[in-house]
């Protein structure tokens, strides 16, 4: 039976393995630091030095990193796209995990509906496709791709760009519920729930 050091070899092992599986890259960075410092005590308890050092190299390593990360002053920018073959490759590319989130069935070629491309220090990180009725903006697609999911997109879209859709002449955004995860994310983002079918939020 194995001892408690042991088992403890077994759950650093275990938390490295599911940081691995992390898409996001801030999240993968706080759980592979967690369990290569549980590694580093390991190898300390068990007399292993070069394991222990090893691991704490790479505490280190995480934590310059994440360091960065919380430090590092993004930027983002809204760019409204009018050409279509950025899109339908971004659209292949990602549309299962789109579909995963937020379910849709309208042709979001239509020309009726308008593509806004979230770039993040230049790089498109996120797109909100959508159609516009008197003053509301309905959202048919609102996607962060995986290594973004941070909320600081969201937050850029629905709190920053505020005087954006004043400009715009819309008063109010409304979106479709989606999974359990995107309604908690339109709820961080200052929706409402307005009906089973649908979350808004009203610009003040």
């Amino acid at each position: 039976m194995p001892n408690w050091t042991e088992w403890l070899g077994y759950i650093a092992s275990l938390i490295v393995l599911v940081s691995l599986l992390m898409s996001s890259v801030k999240r993968l960075r706080w759980i592979n630091l967690a369990g290569s410092l549980v590694f580093a005590i390991y190898g300390f308890l068990i007399g292993a030095l070069p394991v222990a050092v090893m691991n704490l190299g790479i505490v280190l390593i995480n934590t310059y990193y994440l360091y960065q990360m919380y430090v590092k002053k993004d930027y983002f920018s809204l760019l409204v796209s009018t050409d279509q073959s950025y899109f339908k490759h971004f659209l292949a590319s990602y549309e299962k995990d789109i579909k995963h989130f937020m379910a849709y069935d309208e042709n979001v070629f239509d020309p009726g509906y308008e593509t806004w491309f979230i770039l993040r220090n230049t790089v498109p990180a996120g797109v909100v496709v959508g159609k516009r009725g008197n003053d509301t903006f309905e959202v048919v697609i609102d996607y962060v791709t995986p290594q973004y999911r941070d909320f600081k997109i969201g937050k850029f879209l629905y709190v920053d760009q505020m005087p954006f859709f004043k400009e715009q002449g819309i008063k109010k955004i409304t979106s479709r519920p989606g999974n359990e995860a995107h309604q908690a994310y339109l709820k961080k983002m200052g929706f409402e729930k307005a009906s089973p079918q649908a979350y808004q939020k009203v610009i003040q």
